[in-house]
């Protein structure tokens, strides 16, 4: 048999939070793939394993970081960013030439990737961009610089920074420190 229940018990609330939007000092969790107009994809999340960044931090290209504003959890969104908000224009002045002896016996590829060390020790990522007799032309600028970005994004956690997160300007994701640099 079933008693009805006295009125000061109630059934448990439905526990509606309210859906917090993604602004600055939130952490963001997200799923993104990269394209260049095209739709082939260069570079996408992890399945299961997205994308955490602190909005307001500079973490991500700036044109992306604004578009997301505002969004929360389960939003989808497709956002087109031009290269002043992404990866910044080409500039010429960041392709130079380097005597090829420099790489010592191995000869870089053209097309790869290197890092070379800076005047700091700092990594100077650059890539290959012709092979000539004495010198090699490397090209600092960042791969996509010039590019208009295409992403296609899904947002998958939305939460309030810690107070060490907003120290240090980036996510302590579960599990430890990650650093991504």
């Amino acid at each position: 048999q079933t008693t009805r229940a006295p009125g000061n018990i109630r059934p448990f609330p439905s526990r509606r939070r309210r859906t917090l939007k993604i602004a600055n000092g939130t952490v963001v969790a997200l799923d993104y793939k990269l394209h260049l107009g095209d739709g082939e994809i260069i570079d996408a999340s992890e399945p299961g394993s997205p994308l955490y960044y602190i909005q307001g931090e500079g973490n991500i290209v700036p044109g992306l970081e604004r578009a997301l504003e505002g969004l929360s959890k389960d939003d989808v969104k497709q956002v087109i960013v031009p290269a002043e908000d992404g990866y910044g224009a080409h500039d010429p002045q960041g392709i130079q030439e380097v005597p090829r002896d420099a790489f010592g016996g191995d000869l870089p590829e053209l097309g790869n990737q290197y890092t070379a060390r800076g005047p700091d020790g700092e990594a100077v990522p650059f890539v290959v961009k012709e092979i000539k007799p004495e010198v090699v032309v490397v090209d600092l600028n960042h791969p996509l610089a010039g590019q208009t970005l295409h992403f296609e994004v899904a947002i998958r956690e939305v939460r309030e920074a810690t107070a060490e997160e907003k120290e240090h300007g980036h996510v302590h994701e579960a599990g430890g420190h990650h650093h991504h640099h």
